[in-house]
């Protein structure tokens, strides 16, 4: 078994909280890194070396980092204790990683190549208190660790994506514009600086929402955003309300810093949208999700999903629909807080059946929710199919989701 040196690396840190996990962009110098070519030609290759001995003969262990382009190594660091105890680097771009074995005696040997990877990186004496850490690297081959140095910094600030980086609730209709009392999905990189956080109980201040978990707050035009879930990929948050129409600032906030601004039109009032998963897009178009009064079979034809119950819907069927966006009701609830009593809709809310107005039983916000609204409906008479369109409309409006239901006999 070949066995390597003792390591001197060392990682410095910054932007990650003594009580949180850490998650960023590595910028780590790793040792000796050249450019070739230049413009849309450019490859970097970064090289660090390791001398090391075996039982036949001695050689140096080469590791080299390729990428295209002149930028910095693309790199994701996850770091699972304050501090960086244990820290997995890994590539988030097309980077590949090339191990090469160079004996003494000449002869040159390719031990490791892939670009799906990562490095684990392991000291259990660091502190948590301390920003500076020695590692030892675990995992280019086993019990090994490499001697050479390798310094630079994690970089924890959030990021959100330039291409659809901020919109609607994806499961409701994704589209580009927000609104208040609407809910909006936030994409990118560091936006927390734990794994994965939604909501509970006790992060209420008695039936008001959250405006910060898991160290992540959010600000549009201003205002603090109700944030329901967070990770380092995506954030959920309801817009509040006194955000002024027109093109308005997303910024995320984490022990790590701040993002650059996202600019997303702010609506006077929201689009509304019905809750339509991608897991219930079929080859025949995207169907609702539309539940029988047993809360758990949803309306869909045979073969759509294996992962919940389904049936066909008959006229005189009274299911439920979920949606968001759909404005205020009465008795007035506050955005960001928990429905308390039932309410109903202050706008005419229309459903269809292939063109077949259906009887709306309710319509209103779910009770013990936020910002949920809920549509009970009896299915009109209609032609069995399992692709009937279903539509809807708000204060006169027709809705802007392409879905359909299945209608059985």
């Amino acid at each position: 078994m070949t066995t390597f040196g003792p390591s001197t690396q060392s990682v410095t840190f910054t932007g990650i909280g003594n009580n949180a996990l850490g998650e960023g962009q590595s910028q780590v110098d790793w040792g000796n890194c050249v450019v070739s070519g230049s413009g849309s030609a450019a490859v970097t290759n970064c090289t660090v070396s390791a001398p090391f001995s075996d039982i036949n003969e001695g050689g140096v262990l080469n590791l080299v980092w390729s990428y295209p382009g002149s930028g910095a190594l693309p790199l994701k660091a996850t770091s699972t204790s304050p501090g960086g105890n244990l820290i997995v680097f890994s590539a988030t771009a097309n980077a590949t990683l090339t191990a090469t074995y160079v004996r003494n005696d000449g002869p040159t040997y390719t031990i490791y190549q892939a670009t799906n990877w990562s490095f684990v990186f392991a000291n259990p004496t660091c502190s948590t208190n301390l920003p500076v850490c020695g590692v030892a690297q675990e995992g280019a081959m086993p019990n090994s660790t490499i001697s050479g140095s390798i310094t630079g910094m994690f970089d924890a600030t959030p990021v959100i994506r330039t291409s659809l980086g901020v919109i609607s609730a994806s499961a409701f209709g994704g589209f580009s514009a927000v609104a208040p009392g609407s809910w909006m999905e936030i994409y990118g990189t560091n936006l927390a600086t734990v794994l994965s956080q939604t909501w509970v109980s006790f992060d209420f201040a008695g039936h008001n929402a959250p405006i910060s978990l898991g160290m992540t707050t959010v600000r549009i035009g201003g205002q603090s955003a109700f944030i329901e879930y967070v990770s380092p990929g995506q954030v959920n948050a309801q817009v509040p309300l006194g955000v002024a129409p027109g093109l308005q600032p997303v910024i995320v906030f984490t022990a790590g810093g701040y993002s650059t601004p996202f600019m997303i039109t702010v609506n006077a009032a929201a689009e509304p949208g019905l809750l339509a998963p991608s897991v219930f897009n079929a080859a025949a178009g995207q169907y609702v999700a539309a539940l029988f009064p047993d809360g758990v079979t949803y309306v869909l034809p045979p073969g759509v999903t294996n992962a919940v119950p389904t049936a066909r819907a008959k006229p005189g069927d009274i299911i439920t629909f979920y949606g968001v966006g759909f404005g205020l009701v009465t008795p007035g609830n506050s955005v960001g807080q928990i429905v308390i009593e039932p309410n109903m809709l202050q706008s005419a809310f229309q459903a269809f059946f292939a063109g077949a107005p259906a009887t709306v039983a309710y319509a209103g916000l779910v009770v013990g929710y936020v910002g949920l609204y809920q549509f009970n409906i009896v299915v009109p008479n209609v032609a069995a199919s399992d692709t009937v369109p279903f539509t809807f409309s708000l204060g006169g409006t027709s809705g802007p989701q392409n879905i359909l239901i299945s209608v059985g006999n």
